[in-house]
């Protein structure tokens, strides 16, 4: 018997019919960007803090009971502008304060230990929309540093490349800065999650105009949306001519409803023609319009975007926009169920 299955066997081999078990394939780079996407889900930004020229210049220090707050209220995420041109050298080679390293650090250690997905970002490089080219070399620089410093954190840590690209920061040239930027950070983190945005402010309808390496699959796009404008930034004392705007409701009328979805689905079309997750990075309204048009448009807003898969992170946790009052040591509640409530 043994010598017959012996014989069996050798023939096999020698038809070439043995059947070898294959090893499993490795998941595809850009199925595992849009797992993290997922990751992501619903997030808080922190902003008017480390994004201030100085931390609490705006009104916000940030402190450890809101990341305890946010991860109870059932946020997934948060994501943490961070104004790092303001504490770091103007020449080269642009050293950013350790001190203020020790800040972020801390910031990231309290999302981290709190499961909380974390994104941080270059947020307010002002001189970037002046002068780009002059500039470019000290952004590049930074996020060599940021990067290096970061790239034994847990994978939950995701970078953004630039908060909303404008003025000379044209889209073409933003595109030609994307791959230098990349390449800074994957010479340390081959394999962190990067997140990048268009052109003209992170505009939707910029997204037909972005170029991304093709190569690189561990991006996830995002973009930011306020519209209608004269809605969500009445009142906000920096918008010239803002005041008039004020009274403007949100009825979540036929009409309203389908820009909205016209919006999403053409951000949803363009993720799906170039394979890349989406983030809708910001998202908000500003306190001087009533509470119920912000409720409504806020679930609205939320509700499209996660019909298309699309994560994403409100504008902001406690300031203007703020879905909690650090006085009062209270949420907005009808900001925060439009966002994570049970309807949701």
């Amino acid at each position: 018997m043994r010598k017959r299955l012996v014989t069996l066997l050798g023939s096999v081999l020698a038809a070439g019919l043995l059947l070898v078990a294959k090893p499993a394939r490795p998941a595809e780079p850009d199925k595992d960007a849009f797992a993290s996407n997922r990751l992501l889900g619903r997030g808080v930004n922190l902003g008017n803090a480390l994004e201030a020229p100085r931390e609490g210049a705006w009104g916000l220090t940030l402190k450890e009971e809101y990341f305890r707050l946010i991860k109870q209220a059932g946020f997934q995420a948060v994501r943490i502008p961070i104004r790092w041109s303001a504490h770091a050298e103007e020449k080269p080679p642009f050293e950013i304060d350790p001190a203020f390293f020790k800040r972020v650090n801390w910031a990231i250690d309290q999302a981290l230990s709190r499961d909380l997905v974390v994104v941080i970002n270059v947020h307010h490089y002002d001189e970037m929309f002046v002068d780009p080219a002059k500039h470019l070399p000290r952004l590049v620089a930074l996020w060599r540093q940021i990067a290096r410093h970061y790239r034994q954190q847990p994978e939950r840590l995701y970078f953004e490349l630039l908060n909303e690209p404008h003025g000379a920061l044209t889209s073409e040239r933003w595109n030609k800065m994307i791959p230098q930027l990349l390449g800074a950070i994957r010479e340390s983190n081959p394999q962190r999650v990067v997140i990048v945005g268009p052109g003209q402010w992170n505009g939707l309808r910029e997204l037909d105009k972005l170029s991304l390496p093709e190569g690189d699959r561990r991006l996830i796009v995002t973009f930011h949306y306020y519209l209608p404008f004269h809605f969500t930034h009445q009142g906000a004392e920096w918008v010239p001519g803002s005041r008039k705007w004020q009274g403007t409701s949100w009825k979540g009328t036929p009409r309203q409803e389908a820009a909205l979805r016209k919006d999403f689905e053409r951000a949803s079309a363009w993720g799906k023609k170039h394979r890349r997750p989406l983030f809708l990075g910001e998202f908000g309204s500003y306190s001087a319009a009533d509470m119920d048009s912000r409720a409504r448009w806020t679930h609205a807003l939320a509700g499209e975007a996660e019909k298309h898969g699309i994560s994403w992170s409100y504008w902001e946790f406690g300031s203007g926009f703020g879905l909690y009052d650090p006085k009062a040591h209270a949420w907005h509640e009808p900001l925060l169920q439009a966002l994570v409530g049970k309807e949701r």
